[in-house]
């Protein structure tokens, strides 16, 4: 029983993690180098990180600058930002490339927020799909006799509970992102 609702608090974790992650690359108009994380270079024939190839960092509140350790790798990364859903163009020298995060809109403010709040309301429900699983473990083994009605709802109470703690996590990861989002 304990270890079926340790697996399940374990995944409820991996679920907000995978949130934090989501929310880390959503472009809120400042610069934050996590927004790069979902794009590849092709380096030597193999799919890289640009963080795995060059040094990125915040140079200003709005700045991304991409240092790559081996200049021949430049041309490839800037193409790789080009293609992607970044929706920002490089600015490279040859040795440094800039990003410059242009002011969010009105518009584009609350479309983002409707972005984080769908991921939000998807990790919600990946939570009460790990608590009805949870549920259904526990009660096969009420039903093959492993533990009784009391431990089921005693169980059933404790995964409740943290589905409930882990929503909550949900909505303050949520609040925090739409108001870095509608920040002027």
């Amino acid at each position: 029983m304990k270890d079926i609702l340790s697996d399940a608090e374990n995944r409820m974790k991996k679920t907000l993690a995978v949130l934090d992650a989501g929310y880390a690359a959503v472009r809120a108009g400042r610069a934050n180098p996590a927004v790069l994380d979902r794009i590849r270079v092709d380096y030597y024939g193999a799919p890289t990180p640009i963080n795995q190839i060059a040094a990125v960092s915040v140079s200003e509140a709005r700045m991304l600058t991409i240092q790559p350790w081996d200049m021949s790798v430049c041309k490839a990364i800037q193409r790789a930002i080009e293609k992607s859903d970044l929706g920002i163009n490089p600015q490279s020298d040859g040795k440094v490339i800039r990003l410059a995060f242009p002011p969010l809109s009105e518009e584009r403010r609350r479309d983002l927020d409707k972005d984080i709040s769908k991921m939000a309301e998807e990790n919600r429900i990946a939570l009460r799909a790990i608590r009805r699983d949870a549920i259904e473990r526990l009660k096969a083994q009420k039903k093959d006799g492993e533990i009784t009605e009391d431990d089921l709802r005693q169980a059933e109470k404790t995964a409740q509970d943290l589905t409930d703690k882990y929503c909550k996590e949900i909505d303050k990861a949520y609040e925090t992102k739409k108001k870095e989002i509608m920040e002027i």
